[in-house]
């Protein structure tokens, strides 16, 4: 239960980060600004590497025992 109160919270706050990033970084570049697209691409990268890390620690972990 707590692996997944985690990632509620990173995919939360990916999607809050993604946005303000998002919008800042479109209006930089004079690009459109696609508020569900950007918030689906964040949360992924965001769960992607949270998750990978716990799994490379996990893992590095388990080989010094």
């Amino acid at each position: 239960m707590k692996a997944l109160e985690a990632n509620l919270v990173v995919i939360f706050w990916a999607i809050i980060f993604g946005e303000v990033i998002g919008y800042i970084g479109g209006q930089l570049e004079v690009m459109t600004y696609v508020p569900a697209e950007i918030g689906v691409v964040a949360t992924i990268a965001a769960l992607i590497f949270t998750n990978g890390v716990k799994l490379v620690a996990n893992s590095d972990t388990k080989a010094r025992k």
